[in-house]
């Protein structure tokens, strides 16, 4: 019996074409005007000198870099350890099923669906202590809290908003992955006599490990790329203290116009960000193919 091939259909490439079109003057042309910048000091619209790495070098060697590094992963390391944990809980709280399960999902959705700068400015009146409810509060209680005054309490500020703001967005994604899991894992469970802390190590965590890699990438290249909600809050202050790296790279391109060192710290920033969530993905990873849970009766 022979078999034949069919020949390939070289007219489907006309359905691929408009996406490899939109992806390049969506991304690969602008990254190709950054690599340019990064490595040319433009004097006038005329005049361009080639500076090779002199531009990665000075920025590599920015102190204020290195601060502003140092506080966003600072940043984003908590929004992982409380935004996660925390999106879990609340959504193996929720209603499995039922009106209770689409109202409590629509609530839990809401503050997904306000603007970065309008969360930034609602925190900047909930904090007030004058006309706000947390900075009212807390005064009443004895703290003496001003986050436009105190550099702690400005990033504890910052990252009670993000909290606020996303983990709504966790709980989603993991209520999500828990509704996904079939009832005949939970009756063998049930029948094993196995307790709430056993199903959920070893039924719904599992089984939650996609869902929740996709929350933590998502969360981590979000956090680690905030500028509106802290620029609105606290304009970066006081000082430098909620000065993350994209507003540092905004103050460079467009308050003083550095493009050379500014297109070059880009660069970096992406490759920082990429390498973050490459160490993530690979970690999470390892977490999945544990062989002790393989092993588990």
């Amino acid at each position: 019996m022979s078999t034949t091939t069919k020949p390939v259909n070289q007219k489907a490439w006309f359905l691929v074409l408009p996406v490899i079109i939109c992806v390049a003057f969506s991304a690969i042309l602008p990254l190709m005007t950054v690599v340019n910048y990064s490595v040319q000091d433009i004097l006038s619209p005329d005049r361009r000198i080639f500076v090779g790495t002199e531009w990665f070098t000075a920025v590599m060697r920015d102190q204020d870099l290195h601060q502003a590094l140092w506080r966003q992963i600072q940043f984003s390391l908590a929004v992982l350890l409380v935004e996660i944990p925390l999106g879990i809980a609340l959504a193996l709280s929720m209603p499995a099923q039922g009106w209770k399960s689409s109202a409590v999902l629509v609530i839990v959705a809401l503050s997904l669906l306000i603007p970065w700068n309008v969360v930034g400015t609602i925190w900047q009146i909930f904090g007030r202590a004058d006309i706000g409810l947390l900075g009212y509060y807390l005064q009443q209680a004895g703290f003496n809290y001003s986050y436009t005054g105190n550099a702690s309490h400005a990033w504890w500020t910052v990252l009670a908003m993000d909290v606020w703001h996303w983990t709504p967005l966790v709980a989603l994604l993991a209520f999500a992955g828990l509704r996904s899991i079939p009832d005949a894992y939970y009756q063998a469970a049930s029948i094993d006599g196995a307790s709430k802390w056993a199903v959920f190590r070893y039924i719904q965590l599992p089984k939650m490990r996609g869902v929740l890699m996709i929350a933590v990438l998502l969360r981590f290249m979000d956090s680690f790329m905030i500028y509106t909600e802290p620029f609105v809050l606290t304009g970066g202050g006081p000082g430098n203290a909620t000065t993350f790296l994209s507003q540092y790279l905004t103050t460079k391109a467009v308050g003083q116009f550095d493009v050379g060192p500014a297109a070059a710290f880009s660069l970096i920033y992406f490759l920082i960000i990429l390498l973050f969530c490459f160490v993530l993905y690979n970690w999470m990873q390892s977490l999945g193919t544990n062989p002790k849970e393989h092993g588990h009766d």
